[in-house]
């Protein structure tokens, strides 16, 4: 029996990225929603001289995911300002907080 955890703890997987994902999109803005079974994060680009804000790619996630994303955030965080410094926010304003309805949970929702 021991041997098979042991095994279940050395398991590798592949992970497989197509071009058109590895190129990736520009965000500078998070809008996060949550229900009781899902969290929804919307990636959004704001750029200066574009009338609208755009919502470039949106991710959802079952609670567990997102909170090892959270933990996986706050990890390489503290790595990036180990070896580069404290990151600052451009404005005293860390977080605002929004109420959405319309499908995107009762909870309301954060931008980041």
């Amino acid at each position: 029996m021991e041997d098979q955890n042991n095994n279940k703890k050395n398991a590798q997987f592949s992970i497989e990225i197509k071009p058109d994902i590895a190129k990736g999109v520009y965000s500078n803005l998070a809008l996060i929603t949550h229900s009781p079974t899902e969290f929804v994060v919307d990636f959004v680009s704001n750029l200066p001289g574009y009338p609208k804000a755009e919502v470039v790619s949106r991710t959802i996630m079952t609670p567990e995911t997102a909170k090892r994303l959270m933990l996986a955030l706050q990890d390489n965080i503290g790595k990036y300002e180990s070896q580069f410094g404290q990151i600052r926010f451009a404005s005293d304003q860390q977080k605002i907080t929004l109420p959405f309805g319309g499908g995107h949970g009762p909870q309301g929702g954060n931008i980041s």
